[in-house]
């Protein structure tokens, strides 16, 4: 089916103000619910999108040498990265915190 150029869009709801790095609360925890008991560091909070979020995902998959992937605006590294991660993070200049057990 083909939009109607001619009838208006519904509203578009106005974007937030983006938050700045140091005001972040960026959280790194480890889950492993519903990946057959594979563990995975999951980074939650960052004020990022797209491009940006996937290449501070890759910069992260090289540090730890690991895979992993972004889902939801989340960072998913594969394994147990957790103390690893939050010290680059804070070398990058995020408030990042280890969450969890």
């Amino acid at each position: 089916m083909r939009s109607n150029p001619a009838r208006p869009r519904a509203a578009v709801p106005p974007a937030t103000a983006p938050v700045s790095a140091a005001t972040a609360r960026v959280r790194v925890g480890r889950e492993v619910a519903g990946r057959g008991g594979k563990g995975v560091s999951v980074i939650s909070g960052l004020p990022l999108a797209g491009a940006e979020l996937e290449a501070l995902a890759t910069r992260l998959k090289k540090l730890c040498g690991a895979g992993g992937a972004v889902r939801d605006g989340t960072i998913e590294i594969q394994g147990d990265h957790r103390d690893r991660l939050v010290t680059e993070l804070q070398k990058l200049g995020f408030e990042a915190k280890r969450s969890g057990g």
